[in-house]
């Protein structure tokens, strides 16, 4: 498996994978048997900690709770480190540690993400990955999924591309919405707030009543729940 470590010498990753990842020593972690190095996941700033010698911040890519990132600045030169506000979408390339029990991310590079499509994006590289290394698909959880179909395609929907024309909030609204349609019943206005509370209500249902008006999304069993027309 040389030439496949070499392809993953950064593999990417969802923040359930690394919270479920097995310990093989203090500062070790694997996914099945495959030894974790440098890894990178993309996800939203639900909060930031600054301190002395490093920044902490809470990302969360919505597979589970949110991660601990570790960024440890250069106190020489204060002014290279930008903290990312929270509602800011970044992907970060680190090594995942043990801190006090907790598990972080040590951040090598975080970097702020402006088009929301490097989000699907992300998730592609994820599945692929996983089946080039295990020969299997897994989904964010880890969870052995379905083989795969004849044409070798990985047969997940993974978001698809957003349409062009979006604002960015309207595309994390539909961002949302497109990870639980694979429910009956879609997403809840309740829910949609919660997992987008970095932002205003009404910038949400702005952007609800503009998708429903595109054919994005519509309502499913109630007046308040709604689920991807591209699902």
């Amino acid at each position: 498996m040389g030439h496949l470590r070499g392809q993953f010498e950064i593999l990417p990753c969802t923040v359930s994978q690394l919270l479920y990842a097995s310990q093989v020593n203090n500062d070790s972690f694997a996914i099945c048997d495959w030894e974790l190095n440098q890894i990178s996941v993309v996800g939203v700033i639900r909060g930031f900690a600054p301190f002395v010698t490093n920044i902490q911040y809470s990302v969360d890519d919505m597979t589970g709770p949110p991660l601990n990132v570790k960024l440890w600045v250069n106190m020489e030169d204060s002014t290279q480190t930008t903290i990312a506000s929270p509602g800011t979408y970044v992907k970060v390339t680190g090594s995942l540690r043990n801190f006090c029990g907790q598990r972080s991310l040590l951040a090598m590079k975080i970097r702020c993400i402006k088009d929301l499509n490097e989000i699907t994006s992300h998730m592609l590289e994820v599945v692929q990955a996983h089946i080039q290394l295990f020969g299997k698909v897994f989904d964010v959880n880890m969870n052995t999924t379905a083989a795969l179909p004849p044409d070798g395609s990985s047969g997940a929907h993974s978001e698809g591309i957003l349409p062009k024309g979006l604002s960015n909030v309207q595309g994390q609204v539909l961002c949302v919405i497109r990870r639980f349609s694979v429910r009956d019943e879609g997403i809840s206005f309740q829910d949609l707030r919660t997992q987008l509370d970095y932002l205003g209500i009404q910038d949400i249902r702005t952007s609800l009543a503009f998708l429903i008006k595109e054919g994005h999304i519509f309502l499913t069993i109630a007046e308040h729940h709604f689920k991807s027309a591209e699902h």
